[in-house]
């Protein structure tokens, strides 16, 4: 029974990491990125559509990248999507193409981004926590219902603490790993 509350609570907590990652691939660092244009979507007939599900979307060097509609149409409804979103990036178009330059980050403009990582970072820390805390609850009701020894409750309590413990380490080493990224010109 324990064993399929652990399962439970290990699969929520990983999901607070993956949403963590998430949120990451969204933020804009010092070099060009696919997944910075992954919330963007663009007017396909009338429908909101995911921009990659319209256009071929590629890194062209570390600054650039390059966005290939695949109905020559799309053109202007794309650039109207990427001015409308709040990248702060300006398209060039060149024929079918368009190309996206990103602009240099100021040290400045850095520094706000990873404060802004840091409080994503907390908010996955605390996602893991709620976890654990919906995880506890569960084990003091099945205690009051005699479903488990005081001994099984105290077993499963630190069995509980070392899996939260673990996620809130990769949190932190995810938090790290986009810092450096950040920093890094």
């Amino acid at each position: 029974m324990f064993e399929d509350i652990k399962k439970d609570a290990t699969t929520r907590m990983a999901k607070c990491i993956a949403n963590l990652k998430e949120h990451y691939k969204h933020m804009r660092t010092g070099r060009a990125n696919v997944g910075l244009l992954d919330g963007i979507r663009v007017d396909y007939y009338g429908t909101e559509t995911p921009l990659a599900q319209v256009a071929n979307v590629t890194v062209e060097d570390s600054r650039t990248l390059m966005i290939a509609p695949w109905d020559k149409s799309m053109v202007p409804a794309i650039e109207k999507a990427i001015f409308k979103s709040d990248l702060g990036l300006t398209p060039n178009t060149a024929g079918t193409s368009i190309r996206l330059p990103l602009p240099a980050m100021t040290e400045e403009r850095r520094r706000e981004m990873i404060k802004v990582a840091k409080q994503e970072a907390e908010n996955a820390r605390v996602a893991v926590r709620n976890v654990r805390r919906d995880v506890m609850n569960e084990l003091k009701e099945m205690l009051k219902e005699k479903l488990i020894s005081q001994d099984d409750e105290k077993r499963a309590h630190e069995e509980v603490q070392k899996l939260t413990d673990k996620h809130i380490a990769d949190v932190d080493a995810v938090f790290t790993e986009k810092e450096k990224e950040m920093l890094h010109v």
